[in-house]
Formats: structure tokens, sequence, C-alpha cells
């Protein structure tokens, strides 16, 4: 959340940077003014509460007064209670005017960096830069989609998941869970060896931890919510947030700082809001795993770690040699805490697109002014306070990225293993051989010659070809 003297002209801040930066995430801009107003109601019930403090002590020394010189104070002490009942009904009233600010606070988004594309449409995103391996070129091939790779490894069972579980429902078996967990295994110590502490938080959050990390509309889009003797906890949709709250209440110095975490977790997501989007295969489920990176820093370091982590998470994607693409994300579509975010899109080569595996953010001390995370001396002025600033970036949504390395990967015969996974696998396999056919009706098989006319065999080898194509593009791809 912002700080709330920031939209007090006389308190220092300047309401017309916050105006501007709503203006920029296509959010009202009103709702700057109604904090102000807001903010002075408050102010105006706390002033009046303190001023009846001041008159109850004066009240006090009379009555101490007509006490010592013998005389009536009755009328006084009537007096002094009925200013008490009419503090304590300003107090009550200031700290309900306090929570509606707050709660006001909160739906405006952080600052938005003066770098970001201004658009409310993030087909306009900008591509800062694009990277493939050398003789690899990004474009649609005739190959098999990722789940349709996975069905030919025996790697899933996808309608048995949804039987189970219902929509996007799925079980990874065999060699789906070997290269899920080498996925996991390779990213945690490719993070170990930038300087991560590895660490995997609890699945869920009390909701007065979650509500100061996550916005709003997440808790009914986005997160499962469990009840647990009354109390409500939420599932959490990727380890930042709890990792955010870790040290809620805290306050850290400079010499602990930058703090960096690589989280691992499973996650879990309602989709609410992608009804229909990405619906076959593993690239959007309701629970998947993530390795995720999280620092903690000082606030005049994080924008040069903003630049570290995209970098990080670009290295990561080279050494499995997928190409893709980093974006700058409109301003329209950051969410709240983000002041600046960056995807990184890899390339798909049956979907003939690329699409996002990594999302890199500042959030700079929007999460923790409201964890209370602070830092530097404690003899700072207190209506001024500094936070350490708070970044997060995926490096593998592990579904996602088995997604683009099966399409990538693909042959006839099966799928050339990524040279940094090997290790991971038991037997260290360079290459992991097709077991099943395709059924008839598969996604590549559509648009393709009527299946009634074409023998089981010829199904087959059509199924290949596609997948021959990407072994040709990918001959020049060092694993």
């Amino acid at each position: 959340m912002l700080d709330v003297l920031d939209f007090i002209a006389d308190k220092g801040g300047n309401p017309q940077r916050i105006r501007e930066s709503q203006k920029r995430r296509y959010a009202p801009e009103e709702a700057v003014d109604e904090v102000i107003a807001l903010y002075e109601d408050h102010r105006k019930t706390n002033y009046e509460g303190t001023q009846i403090g001041k008159e109850i002590n004066t009240t006090q020394k009379e009555i101490g007064l007509k006490k010592r010189a013998k005389e009536d104070a009755a009328e006084l002490l009537q007096k002094k209670v009925d200013l008490e009942k009419r503090k304590k009904e300003l107090e009550e009233s200031a700290r309900d005017k306090e929570a509606v600010l707050v709660k006001k606070i909160r739906t405006i988004g952080n600052i938005v960096h003066d770098s970001v594309p201004v658009n409310n449409n993030e087909d306009n995103n900008a591509v800062i830069r694009t990277w493939a391996p050398t003789g690899i070129k990004a474009e649609k091939l005739e190959c098999l989609s990722h789940h349709e790779v996975m069905m030919r490894l025996d790697a899933c069972e996808f309608e048995r998941g949804v039987k189970i579980v219902g929509h996007r429902g799925y079980f990874l078996r065999g060699v789906g869970v070997r290269l899920n967990q080498a996925l996991i295994n390779y990213g945690l110590e490719f993070l170990a060896s930038k300087g991560y502490t590895e660490i995997q938080p609890p699945f869920f959050m009390l909701k007065q931890y979650m509500s100061k990390t996550a916005q709003l509309e997440q808790f009914d889009e986005e997160l499962y919510k469990v009840s647990d003797g009354g109390e409500d906890k939420y599932l959490i949709a990727t380890s930042e947030q709890p990792i955010s709250a870790l040290h809620a209440g805290e306050w850290l110095q400079e010499k602990e700082l930058p703090i960096k975490y690589a989280g691992y977790s499973t996650c879990f997501r309602k989709e609410a809001g992608a009804h229909g989007k990405d619906a076959w295969g593993l690239f959007r489920t309701h629970q998947f795993e993530k390795v995720e990176q999280f620092l903690i820093t000082e606030p005049e370091k994080s924008w040069e770690a903003f630049d570290d982590m995209i970098a990080v998470s670009e290295e990561f994607y080279k050494s499995l040699g997928l190409p893709y693409q980093v974006v700058a994300i409109v301003s329209g579509a950051l969410n709240n805490a983000a002041a600046k975010k960056f995807d990184l899109e890899a390339w798909f080569p049956y979907q003939g697109e690329y699409k996002e595996l990594v999302s890199c953010s500042n959030c700079t001390d929007y999460q923790s002014r409201a964890l209370e995370i602070r830092c530097g001396t404690k003899t700072q002025d207190p209506a001024r306070k500094k936070y350490v600033h708070a970044l997060n970036s995926t490096l593998a949504a592990t579904g996602r990225a088995l997604c683009c390395v099966l399409e990538n990967y693909q042959t006839k015969e099966g799928l050339k293993v990524p040279e940094p996974l090997r290790k991971y696998i038991p037997g260290a396999p360079e290459f992991i051989e097709y077991t099943k056919e395709l059924p008839k009706d598969t996604t590549s098989q559509k648009g393709k010659a009527k299946p009634d006319k074409l023998s089981k065999a010829q199904i087959g080898a059509g199924s290949g070809a596609g997948a021959g194509a990407t072994t040709e593009k990918m001959a020049g791809l060092k694993v």
C-alpha cells in the first residue's frame, strides 16, 4: 500500500503524482481525492478526541481543587464522565474511519515507473529483447502439441484427472513426474549457485496476512479458501505470498540486505478469469509447482535488483535452449503491487506464439509497508518510515516450462532431454522414446486428412512428421 502522507501536500506528499499514476493505470483518479477527504475527516476526529482529552485533564485538576477545598465537585465529576464517554465515542469513530481510509488506500496501485509503456491493451506490451539458440528461428512448425507429446510418452493422465478433479485436473506419471522433478531440482540448484537460499513455505495463509500481500480481486478470482475451526485460511497462488510475509513486523538492518530466497511450492489457483483459455494440457492448471525468486533489498538498490532478477531468469532459459522474448507489461495491466513488470515469454512451435513463462516485478515498498517490514536505523522520524523494497520473479512454473520443453525438444521417435536436466533423471537419459500412439482425434490431427481414410500406421507416421520438422530445426542446438 502507499503511504497515506504521500497523498497530503501539507505533509510533503505529492497527490498529483499519484493521480498521474492512476491515469497511467487507467484507474479512477478521483480515488486520490477520496483518500484525501477520508484522511481529513479522520484527522479532525482525532483532533477533537485529543482536545477532549485535554479538557478531561483540566476538569480533573478542577475536581482536585474542589476536593482540597472541601467543596461539592458533583457537577465536575458528572462533566468528566460525560467527557470521557464522548472521548471514547470519538476514539472508536477514529478507529473506524482509519480502517475505511486504509481500505481505500489499498485499492490504489503502486506508483507506475516512468519507463513503463502507457497503454491499456496487453497486445501493446513492448518487446525489450529476443533470444534464440544459434541456427534456431522462432517459427510455427508442423509438430505435436505439448500435451500430445506427453500422451505419446505416457507421461500424464488427463481424462482420469478430469474425472477425479474436474476441469483442468491431471495426473503426472512416469516420465512426466521425472521431468517435472528435474525442472524443480535444476531450478533450485541454479538459484543456489546465484546466492539464493532455498525456502519451502506453508501452502496456506491466514487472511490477515494474505490480505496484505494479495489484492482484493484475487480473493474471488484466484484464491481457494479453506476453513479451520471457523478460521478462514487461503491456499497460496505463489510462494511469493507467504515469503513476502516471512519478515512481517521486523526491522531489518541494511547489513542484512539483500535477502535472496529461492521459493519452492505447490501453487493453487482458481483461474476463474481464464475460462476457455489454454484449456488443454499443463499450461494453465489449478495446481502446479513453481520455483520463485524473491528479493528483499534496500530502496536505493531495488531497480538494479530488478535487472539482475530478469537476467537470472533469462540465463536459466538460455541454459535450456528455449527461444524467448522479454516484454515490458503495459501500465493498464499491472497488478496493484507492481511498479514495473517484465514477462519472459518462450516460444511454442506448435502454437506458433510466445507464451508467458516468467513474470518479474518490482513492488518497491508497496507490500513491505502493509506488512511493516522496515530497514535502516531505529532513530528515524516515525512519521516517515523507511521500508525495504520487495521484488519477485518466476524462475520456473514447472508445468508451463515442461510444456515448452516438450514442444521444442520433440522428435519423430521421442523426446531429446535438455542437457541440464539429465543428471536429475534416473539413468541420465539423453533421449526418451515414445511408448504410445496418439488417438485419431487429437489436436495436431485436426485439419488433416479424415481419419477414416488413413490406416493406423499412416496416422502414426503423420503425427511424427511435424516432430521431424522440429528435429531438423533443433539440429544445431547444443544439448
